[in-house]
């Protein structure tokens, strides 16, 4: 493989240069110079009484320092949460189309290097699998693939897109970074909210992880959602997945990275995922660096007392009692009926491909809806409406 292994920081010929961007320089820049130790008890104090939030005080909630102060932000993380969501808890399910990759991302159950059952559905499949799910009474669907252009082209996940749009009122999108074109013309066929997860924000670790493919590409990935809202998508969301590297300094990077684009894009709906690492399909015994559950609410409580409109994902990488302690907390949106395999949706199909990592919390949509209930709040299928 050694060939194979790039430079992680120059872009492909076909990969979209945003010359006019900076918003890498100053992210990685304010991450690099992010020393959390330096934060003390007094300027957790002053980042909690305060009432608009900045940079300065995400630093401090996210230090070591505001661990003892989590009850505190955790109240003042659902007043917030109530004020801008109300009692609103939006349901949705992503949808795995293909598990084909190119990437070899060593941490990954899809990486083309791991021996799984590849699978890619048929426009005829795809759409047995969309109805199933419309039929629990979802609204809202993330179309996910494997990182293969050959594969996945843009066409195939634009079919599916347009399919989408017969079931579902909101679609969203999980694939490889694209250019901003590609993301107008998927945008066209329905889709209007892209999630990418950077994975981590330390250059030099995110090399040593990412040993060949596309997503090799660093500065491709992270400037994902600026292309993707020129190319006219309503919303993005950001993630690191946090235990490949410092959480703290990859959770200020994320929060950097959407603050930084919501100034720059006023119009943009930003969202945040809070994924932790997962064993996977011949690795169950990956071992990421220890994050702990505390340790993620404080993390999610930082997202929301830094960005207080942002919208929050909790993901069914975690377990059951957390997710539901924390919607209505920080977060605003929980999955439901969840499965990262490919084709397992429909009554007549059985599962085709591997899953990309083994989920926590298995409940299927009825039974969210009565956790979601049972916690005074009000499950939503769909969060907006177009006019």
């Amino acid at each position: 493989m050694e060939e194979k292994r790039i430079s992680h920081m120059e872009y492909w010929p076909e990969m979209e240069v945003l010359k006019e961007s900076d918003v890498m320089d100053q992210v990685i820049e304010a991450m690099n110079d992010y020393d959390y130790s330096k934060y003390k008890a007094a300027d957790v104090k002053r980042a909690l009484q305060k009432e608009n939030r900045g940079p300065e005080e995400f630093r401090a909630l996210l230090s070591p320092a505001a661990e003892p102060f989590l009850e505190e932000m955790a109240h003042l993380a659902a007043i917030e949460t109530k004020k801008h969501f109300g009692n609103s808890v939006c349901l949705f399910t992503p949808l795995y189309i293909s598990n084909y990759c190119e990437n070899y991302c060593i941490y990954c159950g899809f990486n083309c290097h791991n021996k799984i059952r590849r699978a890619r559905l048929d426009i005829d499949q795809i759409e047995k699998e969309m109805k199933a799910i419309a039929d629990t009474g979802l609204e809202e669907i993330l179309i996910l693939t494997g990182e293969s252009r050959k594969k996945s082209d843009v066409a195939y996940i634009g079919e599916a897109c347009k399919l989408a749009g017969k079931y579902f009122r909101m679609v969203g999108i999980e694939v490889y970074p694209m250019n901003s074109e590609d993301y107008a013309y998927l945008h066209q066929c329905g889709a209007d909210y892209v999630t990418v997860f950077q994975e981590t924000y330390n250059a030099d670790k995110y090399e040593t992880l990412h040993l060949a493919g596309h997503k090799r590409v660093f500065p491709y990935r992270f400037n994902a959602q600026e292309r993707a809202l020129k190319g006219g998508m309503r919303g993005v969301a950001f993630a690191a997945l946090l235990g490949l590297d410092d959480f703290r300094k990859d959770a200020f990077a994320t929060g950097m990275h959407a603050y930084l684009l919501q100034r720059k894009y006023p119009h943009a709906e930003i969202s945040f995922s809070c994924p932790r690492l997962r064993p996977i399909v011949n690795h169950a015994d990956i071992n990421p660096k220890d994050v702990h559950e505390r340790q993620l609410l404080q993390v999610m409580c930082a997202y929301r007392l830094f960005m207080p409109f942002a919208g929050m994902t909790i993901s069914t990488r975690e377990r059951e009692g957390f997710r539901d302690h924390v919607i209505g907390l920080a977060a605003t949106k929980i999955s439901a009926g969840v499965s990262t395999g490919i084709g397992s949706h429909s009554d007549d199909s059985s599962q085709q491909g591997d899953d990309q990592f083994e989920i926590a919390d298995g409940r299927n949509v009825e039974e969210m809806v009565r956790a979601i209930k049972a916690r005074g709040l009000q499950p939503v299928m769909n969060d907006y409406v177009y006019i």
